[in-house]
Order: structure tokens, then sequence, then C-alpha cells
């Protein structure tokens, strides 16, 4: 059990890294949102499985919860301040 939460981890850990690209390059402002809302989510559950892997998982768990919360709002904050801060389109322009 333990090496395969180990494996999962650092899948998990590759798939984080990979994302670090999409935050660097990505597109668009709402492509780099997307992508630092899937690494904190994908840190929670780390959180999860390294606590698994160590044998306190309940300790882990509350911290992963908190760091959850933190990244919900902080996606939140960060859709709202990008939805008043962009450019106005033109009324024949469809939305961007």
């Amino acid at each position: 059990m333990y090496l395969f939460l180990l494996i999962i981890s650092d899948l998990l850990f590759i798939f984080m890294m990979m994302l670090l690209y999409r935050i660097w390059k990505g597109p668009t402002a709402i492509d780099r949102i997307v992508a630092v809302n899937m690494v904190g989510t994908k840190a929670a559950i780390l959180l999860v499985l390294i606590g698994t892997i160590y044998g306190r998982a309940e300790m882990f768990v509350d911290f992963a919860l908190t760091y959850a919360l933190l990244n919900f709002f902080g996606s939140l904050a960060a859709a709202r301040y990008y939805e008043r801060t962009r450019p106005k389109t033109q009324k024949n322009e469809a939305p961007v």
C-alpha cells in the first residue's frame, strides 16, 4: 500500500509541474486562473496522501481542507478581479 501511495503522489506531483507551463505561458488570464486552481486542488489531495503515508491522516486532512478553502476563495477573488479589470468589448464584438 505504501508503494502505491508513493507512486500516486509522485504522479500527482508531476502533473502539478506540467501545469506550471500553463501558468507561465497561458494564452489568457482565465487559463492561468484555472491552472492555479488546479494546482491548489492537486496540492490538497497531495496533502491527504502524504498524511496517509505518514500515518497522520487526521492532521493532514485538516490542513488540506483549510488549503482547499483558501484556494477556492483565492480563485473567486482572482476571477472577480479579472472581470472588473478586463477591457470592455465593443457592442458588435463577442466577448472573449
